[in-house]
């Protein structure tokens, strides 16, 4: 099976994060196979939305340790981690129209990113979001503070704060939260508002907010 399924629909494609057996970890390979996707996504002029969830309990536990351990001792390997890194935040938190995230579960260090980038968020009660990467490396913080200010972005990166669905839903971190079995008819149901509007308004509006939110493309990772 693929590290990613894509679903397509009318007006809407469905990424799912299809590694349940490594926690939906993000690696080299799954960050370009949502990169790559993206890009080709960009360019069907009947798409208005994307969204992202993740296969099985887990919504994504951030990027493959592993392949951190193999970089330590592979240089040409370290070079293509990270440039597949810088790629791929790059390509979802730009990417031209609307994204949402369906946080089926914990989104944890890049997980809880991969929601971040993305506009809107809906989760399950089963879905918790914390940066524990911060013990041991650098945190992408910009995004995070975009969507719930300053003070919350440094709870919860300086401070370690992690928190559970129904708090993320009193931070605005997410707009819904359902039980488990019903996120993707919430899903729907959020998808077919957006939709609604014309696909050229969808992508002033999205362009209008990353101007706003002054982010510049082909920002390293390390420095968002």
């Amino acid at each position: 099976m693929p590290d990613l399924l894509v679903e397509r629909h009318a007006a809407h494609a469905v990424l799912t994060l299809n590694r349940p057996e490594k926690r939906n970890a993000l690696s080299v390979a799954l960050r370009d196979a949502l990169s790559d996707t993206l890009d080709e996504l960009e360019n069907d002029e009947s798409l208005k939305c994307v969204v992202v969830t993740g296969n099985g309990p887990v919504f994504s536990a951030g990027f493959d340790l592993s392949e951190f351990q193999r970089a330590a001792s592979d240089e040409a390997f370290g070079r293509r981690l990270w440039q597949s890194s810088d790629r791929y935040h790059d390509t979802v938190l730009r990417f031209p129209l609307p994204t949402i995230a369906a946080v089926n579960g914990a989104a944890l260090a890049g997980g809880f990113d991969l929601a971040i980038l993305c506009d809107l968020r809906l989760a399950a009660t089963t879905a918790r979001f914390s940066h524990p990467e911060r013990t041991f490396g650098d945190i992408v913080y910009a995004p995070l503070h975009d969507h719930v200010g300053g003070a919350i972005a440094r709870a919860l990166t300086i401070g370690g704060r992690e928190i559970d669905a129904g708090e993320a839903l009193a931070l605005n971190l997410v707009e819904r939260v359902v039980e488990p079995d019903e996120l993707m008819k919430a899903t729907d149901e959020l998808v077919a508002r957006v939709t609604a509007a014309p696909r050229d308004v969808l992508l002033r509006t999205k362009a209008k907010a990353l101007r706003r939110a002054g982010f510049t493309p082909g920002t390293p990772t390390l420095d968002l």
